[in-house]
């Protein structure tokens, strides 16, 4: 184990994080809040010394990583991220709880956009600016981007992006690793502005605006008005869903886009995250048409749920935890699903479902005609075994978390639907759940170990579960 260049890299987040602050900083002298400009300032302050002792004291000879290292420097970087981006919250008193300022900052950088808040408008327009640019920063993923920085090679840091993106398998858009980050992180940008633009033209502040367009470019959902978005226009409803789907779709399909190579950009997955996509709205509007009788209603809420919660956004136009049991349940079961890999969206991704399903038919086939020897295809190509693999062993690691947390928060005796897709939106980095954690509620009655399991279910499915479960493992500590 590396431990130096373990070091080395936490420091240059905590440097990054400091930077990061620069935002809601700006925020707070724009609407001249000084309250919150200090404990942003000092915050800052405190991640730009200790992320400065840790890059100097610790600078390694050498600074080769491995897979191990990888995922240690992934989990260990944003459990750093989510602990000290907590303090200006903590700090200004805006949340007077540790537990849940960090509750709310995992929720934010995980982009789940679960929250203990009550009352959003009462908070600072800085905290409003750091809740929202938190879900923008871990989005993509904070060490992404700080991939094109560092000075490692293209192969030291492919076992960081592994780590930190979403899906079953990564690859490299173009040869080099760092070209490939800042790639995804311009189409990001440029996506992430051209919704800000659309949201301008529909009548928002520029706060607005911006803030939107950071939970939604994130799929986290983190609202800044108590109803959500279910005060905006139309107009802003029908941009919010139409981003909130593009960001669920693969970032590698946009760079084949931009190449013109249209076969490669709609492949297998796209195209069947856009047929769930098209099923639900059908089924919910249909479900739901006597509720919103106004031409067109059922359609749009309908349409924004379906996107809101299969980007695993969590953003609300209705209560949908008044539909129907048919509805509620189309709602759980693309809460699973989730969004495309590749994308800022959590779920289990369509891309593993896919994976399963073949899998699936052919042990079938296997069954009927033992001697037969059939690969697993997808878009023509063979799937590696290793891949169908890693499908699998994520699956029972998925259960097997899922399982311990909802039996751990179950002591408390709320209802089983409260529980469960408590866990369900958090591990999925959804937000809403049913029931007491629905839309219009919050996660504040839980108690304190409930919430500390539900952080560690938002970190872990942010980060596909192994980095995180890496950490409870004694050989990963072995040199």
């Amino acid at each position: 184990m590396n431990y130096r260049m373990i070091s080395y890299v936490l420091g240059w987040i905590m440097v990054f994080e400091a930077a990061f602050m620069a935002v809601p900083l700006i925020t707070a002298a724009v609407f001249a809040e000084g309250n919150s400009a200090l404990w942003f300032g000092v915050s800052a302050a405190v991640c730009l010394v200790m992320g400065g002792l840790l890059i100097l004291i610790k600078k390694p000879q050498n600074k080769r990583l491995f897979s191990r290292e990888g995922f240690v420097i992934v989990a260990l970087s944003w459990i750093l991220l989510s602990l000290f981006g907590a303090l200006p919250l903590f700090l200004s008193g805006a949340i007077p709880s540790f537990i849940d300022a960090l509750f709310e900052t995992v929720s934010g950088f995980t982009t789940t956009g679960a929250s203990i808040l009550s009352d959003v408008e009462a908070l600072p327009k800085s905290m409003i600016m750091w809740r929202s640019f938190t879900h923008w920063v871990g989005g993509m993923g904070v060490l992404v981007f700080i991939m094109a920085f560092l000075p490692l090679s293209g192969g030291q840091n492919m076992h960081i992006m592994k780590a930190e993106s979403p899906g079953p398998s990564v690859s490299k858009l173009v040869p080099r690793v760092k070209t490939t980050a800042l790639l995804l992180y311009s189409i990001y940008f440029v996506l992430t502005l051209a919704e800000f633009v659309l949201l301008l033209c529909g009548g928002m502040t520029g706060f607005e605006a911006l803030n939107t367009a950071f939970a939604t470019a994130g799929t986290g959902g983190f609202g800044f008005y108590n109803d959500s978005m279910a005060g905006f226009s139309p107009y802003i409803q029908i941009v919010v869903t139409v981003f909130m789907l593009l960001f669920s779709i693969n970032f590698n399909s946009y760079f084949f886009l931009l190449n013109r190579k249209f076969r490669e950009a709609f492949n297998t997955e796209v195209v069947v995250f856009l047929i769930i996509v098209a099923a639900a709205i059908a089924i919910l509007t249909f479900d739901n048409i006597d509720l919103y009788p106004a031409s067109g209603d059922a359609l749009r809420h309908s349409a924004f749920t379906v996107a809101s919660l299969i980007s695993t956004t969590g953003f609300s136009t209705v209560d949908f935890n008044v539909w129907s049991e048919l509805s509620r349940t189309i709602i759980i079961i693309i809460m699973f699903i989730g969004a495309c890999a590749g994308s800022t969206g959590g779920g289990i991704k369509v891309s593993r479902i896919i994976i399963l399903f073949k899998s699936l038919g052919k042990e079938l086939r296997v069954m009927v005609h033992p001697k037969q020897i059939k690969k697993i295809k997808i878009d023509k190509r063979p799937v590696e075994h290793e891949t169908v693999r890693s499908v699998c062993t994520y699956m029972v690691a998925f259960i097997v978390v899922f399982v311990i947390s909802l039996v751990v928060i179950s002591f408390e005796n709320h209802d089983l639907i409260t529980n469960f897709t408590a866990v369900t939106a958090t591990i999925n980095n959804i937000g809403p759940g049913l029931e007491l954690v629905g839309p219009t509620a919050n996660f504040s009655f839980f108690s304190v170990p409930s919430k500390i399991v539900l952080i560690f279910d938002m970190l872990a499915g942010r980060l596909e579960l192994f980095p995180m479960l890496m950490l409870f493992s004694p050989a990963t500590w072995k040199k």
